[in-house]
């Protein structure tokens, strides 16, 4: 009996259980016990090579870890992945008209040598999204090496002028880029501070009016309240706050009866509901006055003569 207890208590010291005086090892270290009891006793067998094998695993994972804190990781997948045969050949855009491809290969850091694998599709989707024309844009990846880059671009509404500077807007009045060439000449003009803004409210109302509108050259945005249109000719349409619709009726009858817009005039007010104000050309004063003038001596030497 005695024999027996001693046995068990001599191999339970010797797999890291209770010893004679009462010592337990904690349970996390009992299998790491019990794993070098048997390294040692010869019953556990380790394949050849595993020593080299570990080592080059342990300075891999540390080269990893070395490249991750310096931030040569993207470079090292780069490079590594490029030489494999996933270097990016080919490019296919569609849907741009406004967005050159060139535009797309700068703004996407492309030079020939740019791993597939490397790129990352979320960060293309950022950069290409900051291109002036570009709404809206799905990136994708079609291995071994092309990129997929489909764009739904931003719709020219008119032309905005602020100061000097000309600009493109959208019809929410969203600037969408400089103007920089006769390209977009037919689209409307918007001028003055928040023309871009009000643009196609203002614009919606002149349907009913087809062949006014198409002789106005610019849509003149006075003090945030009301607008002036600039026409064709140079005459100057001064239109109320309130109530388009009555003045539009008003010059499009002045125009169908007495065809006012082609008279010497420099502009028409229409911004009172009770008259209508015609102001005369500088060149149209002069000759006035001077008929009025002529006028005014031919009444008196008729009066003379009586």
């Amino acid at each position: 009996m005695f024999a027996l207890r001693g046995k068990k208590a001599k191999r339970a010291r010797a797999l890291g259980g209770q010893d004679a005086e009462g010592f337990v090892l904690p349970r996390p270290l009992r299998r790491s016990v019990r794993f070098l009891f048997s390294l040692g006793a010869g019953r556990i067998h380790i394949a050849r090579h595993t020593g080299t094998m570990s080592a080059l695993a342990f300075f891999a994972a540390t080269g990893f870890y070395g490249m991750s804190l310096g931030g040569h990781t993207q470079n090292f997948t780069q490079t590594t992945t490029t030489a494999a045969g996933f270097a990016i050949e080919d490019v296919k855009v569609s849907g741009n008209v406004e967005t050159s491809e060139i535009d797309i290969l700068q703004q996407l850091g492309l030079d020939g040598t740019t791993s597939l694998v490397a790129l990352d599709v979320a960060q293309a989707r950022k950069l290409l999204a900051d291109l002036p024309w570009v709404r809206d844009v799905v990136v994708r990846k079609v291995y071994p090496g092309t990129i997929q880059v489909e764009l739904k671009e931003r719709e020219a509404f008119a032309i905005w002028q602020h100061g000097s500077d000309l600009s493109l807007i959208e019809k929410n009045g969203s600037v969408i880029a400089p103007l920089r060439d006769n390209k977009f000449s037919e689209l409307p003009l918007f001028v003055g501070r928040d023309a871009e803004v009000a643009a196609a409210n203002f614009e919606e109302q002149f349907k009913n009016w087809p062949d006014l509108k198409k002789r106005v050259k610019a849509f003149i945005r006075v003090a945030g309240r009301r607008w002036d249109l600039h026409m064709d000719n140079g005459v100057v349409v001064k239109l109320p706050e309130h109530d388009l619709d009555r003045a539009m009726q008003t010059l499009a009858k002045l125009e169908q009866e007495q065809d006012i817009l082609a008279r010497d005039i420099a502009a028409v007010d229409l911004r009172l509901e009770d008259r209508t104000t015609v102001q005369l050309t500088a060149q149209a004063f002069v000759r006035r006055d001077a008929a009025v003038k002529q006028r005014e001596k031919d009444l008196k030497k008729l009066a003379s003569q009586i």
